[in-house]
C-alpha cells in the first residue's frame, strides 16, 4: 500500500522547486518568478519575492542568510537575501559558459553551493558548477551529461548525485579529499520516464521524483528502484518535479507539482536526511 497523499497547500503558480526551512515553513517558486513561503500548517501562502522570470530549483544556505534560486527565464543563478528579501544575481556566466537552463542548487555543510546546468534539450551539454564561500564559481564536473537536473549529497557528503533526465537515470561523482570531482559513476539507469528531483532519507535510501509519469521512486543500497507513490490521474501528483523532507517529525515528504497549483504531502513515515540548513535541528 502506498503512503497517503494529500494537498498541503494550493493556489501556487505551477511550482517546480521546493525547500523546507528549519522553522517548518515550505518555500517554492512559480513560473512567473514568484517565490512563496508557506507556513507549517499549509494554510497561509505568502509571496515574499519575485524574480520576474521562471523559478526552478531553490535551496537554503547553511547559515540561513540566503536562498539560492535557479531561474530559467533569466538564465541565471540568483541570491535571495532572507533579511530583506532582496534579490541579487549570483552568476549568469561561469568559466565562459552562459547559463542556459540553471536547474537545481544544493549546499554542502561548509556553505559551498553546487548548481546543475541542464545544457539544452536533445544535447549532452549538462554540467555542474560549484560556488565557494566568496561566491566564486567554477566548473566542477560534467560537460556531457544528458540534461543535468536534480542534485543531492549523501548523508556523509562523500558523493554528489545528479539526475540525467533524458538518460534517463542517476549518476554520481565522488567528492575527493581536495574537493574536486572524481570520475562519474552511473548509479542507476532506465528510470521511467523523466526523472527530475532527489532526496535522501536518514537510512540512506534515495528518492527520485519524476516529471513523467507522476511517480516517486525509492532506491535502496541494492540500487533496485521501487515505486513509492504514483498517481495515474495526475491530480494529487502532477509532473512532480522536486521533493523535500519536512514536517513536525521530519518524516513527511513534500512534492512540487509543475503540472498543477499545489504542494503534495506524502506521509511516508520515514525520517528524512537533514540538509546543510537543518544541521542545528536534526543531527545525522
Amino acid at each position: 500500500m502506498q503512503p497517503r497523499l494529500s494537498v498541503f497547500a494550493e493556489g501556487l503558480d505551477h511550482p517546480e522547486g521546493v525547500a523546507v526551512h528549519p522553522d517548518g515553513s515550505l518555500w517554492c517558486g512559480g513560473e512567473a518568478g514568484q517565490i512563496y513561503r508557506i507556513d507549517p500548517s499549509g494554510m497561509k501562502v505568502e509571496e515574499v519575492a519575485c524574480t520576474g522570470g521562471f523559478v526552478l530549483g531553490i535551496a537554503f544556505s547553511p547559515d540561513l542568510k540566503w536562498l539560492a534560486v535557479c531561474d530559467l527565464k533569466r538564465r541565471a543563478v540568483l541570491r535571495l537575501n532572507l533579511s530583506d528579501m532582496q534579490l541579487q544575481v549570483l552568476a549568469e556566466v561561469v568559466d565562459e559558459w552562459h547559463f542556459n537552463i540553471p536547474n537545481y542548487p544544493v549546499f554542502d555543510r561548509i556553505g559551498r553551493v553546487y548548481v546543475s546546468e541542464s545544457g539544452d534539450f536533445g544535447k549532452q551539454l549538462g554540467r555542474i558548477f560549484r560556488f565557494d564561500l566568496e561566491d566564486q564559481g567554477k566548473l566542477w564536473a560534467g560537460g556531457d551529461l544528458v540534461f543535468a537536473n536534480g542534485l543531492a549529497l549523501d548523508n556523509r557528503e562523500e558523493y554528489l548525485y545528479v539526475v540525467e533526465s533524458f538518460l534517463p537515470g542517476i549518476s554520481r561523482y565522488p567528492i575527493m579529499s581536495d574537493g574536486t570531482a572524481g570520475p562519474r559513476e552511473l548509479f542507476i539507469n532506465g528510470l521511467r520516464e523523466v526523472p527530475d528531483g532527489l532526496a535522501f532519507d536518514l537510512a540512506g535510501n534515495l528518492y527520485c521524483s519524476c516529471y513523467a509519469p507522476s511517480r516517486i521512486y525509492k532506491i535502496g543500497a541494492d540500487r533496485n528502484p521501487t515505486v513509492l507513490v504514483e498517481d495515474p490521474t495526475c491530480h494529487a501528483l502532477s509532473n512532480c518535479t522536486n521533493i523535500a523532507f519536512g514536517g513536525a517529525g521530519f518524516d513527511t515528504l513534500f512534492a512540487s507539482n509543475l503540472g498543477r497549483w499545489h504542494i503534495t504531502r506524502i506521509e511516508c513515515g520515514v525520517l528524512g536526511a537533514p540538509l546543510a540548513c537543518h544541521q542545528a535541528r536534526v543531527r545525522v
